[in-house]
């Protein structure tokens, strides 16, 4: 068993090493052909993958990071292409095509057709002489020294290679596009940053809410919150703004030095000015606020600073938001 971990980390630190060999030789063909995806994407176009084998299954993880960050992309298989799906490319787009050893039969034979649209040929081999790089108009070299496996043929590093500047393409090209945290969530409805971005607070606040005037006593606090079934009380001022919050935690820690408590004033021992967020503001807003500040309660107002409802960590939770 020591053996085979023994392996496992050689692995690791040959891909380790031939990323770091690829990095250090990006240059201004990496940079063209970032510009040439982001000219064909912000002209209404899209990105076309192709390859095969090793290289294609590669290519559909490119594809799809490529999708998910806004760009759209689609994966050409070479076959199926000779046999109409070609007509999926149009004038205008932009070609990934891959091929480590840049001679495969059947991306070579679907290429001349590629090359009569007006569209860059952007070719990722470890071949650059090859005819995969010949025929490309922009070239990045994958190349590796030798594979990971002790027998240097099972496409380990050079797979790996490709997969990391498919990589490297799609967040220089995010970057490059200013794409941002809500352009994100727009392409993931359905996971957790989505929620949080494209939810506003008053969405899915808790509307039920022990509310009242900042004069009232402990004792008076807790029937409010039993009946609310809430863990905190909102206090307010005459005029209806936030004056402070008492919650489950506050009444403990009173409790503990004052036993006999319920018939004290709430705001000897309430939280004055307690954070807060706006009910239109969006749901992400209370995740970083309750995130940074480590509270439990958060107060949620309207426009005029009166309390119109409240998150709780638990609601976030329920609803899958963090």
């Amino acid at each position: 068993m020591i053996a085979h971990t023994v392996r496992g980390k050689k692995v690791f630190e040959d891909e380790i090493e031939a990323l770091r060999v690829i990095g250090t030789r990006l240059d201004d063909s990496f940079d063209r052909a970032v510009e040439a995806m982001k000219s064909a994407v912000e002209s209404g176009h899209k990105i076309i993958v192709v390859g095969v084998g090793k290289s294609g299954l590669v290519g559909n993880k490119i594809a799809a990071t490529l999708t998910s960050t806004g760009v759209p992309s689609v994966v050409l298989d070479s076959m199926n292409a000779m046999h109409g799906d070609l007509g999926i490319v149009q004038d205008g787009d932009a070609c990934i095509a891959m091929s480590f050893s840049g001679e495969t039969s059947e991306l070579l034979t679907l290429l001349p057709f590629l090359k009569r649209y007006n569209m860059p040929i952007i070719g990722m081999t470890g071949k650059p002489g090859s005819t995969l790089g010949q025929l490309s108009d922009i070239v990045l070299d994958t190349s590796v020294q030798r594979e990971a496996d002790p027998l240097n043929l099972a496409p380990t590093s050079s797979s790996t290679a490709m997969l990391v500047m498919g990589d490297a393409l799609a967040v220089a090209l995010l970057e490059a596009r200013h794409f941002t945290k809500e352009d994100f969530a727009r392409s993931h409805p359905g996971g957790s940053l989505g929620r949080a971005l494209l939810t506003r607070i008053s969405d899915i606040m808790r509307k039920e809410l022990a509310v009242l005037p900042v004069k009232v006593t402990v004792m008076d606090c807790l029937v409010a919150m039993t009946k609310a079934r809430s863990g905190a009380c909102i206090l307010t001022n005459e005029d209806g703004t936030l004056a402070g919050i008492f919650t489950h935690g506050d009444f403990a820690r009173t409790f503990q030095a004052h036993p006999d408590c319920g018939s004290l004033p709430v705001k000897d021992f309430m939280t004055v000015s307690p954070v807060f967020v706006q009910a239109e503001q969006l749901a992400i807003a209370a995740v970083k606020t309750l995130r940074d500040r480590r509270i439990d309660d958060l107060v949620v107002l309207d426009a005029d600073n009166r309390p119109v409802g409240l998150i709780d960590t638990q609601d976030l939770v329920r609803l899958k938001l963090i």
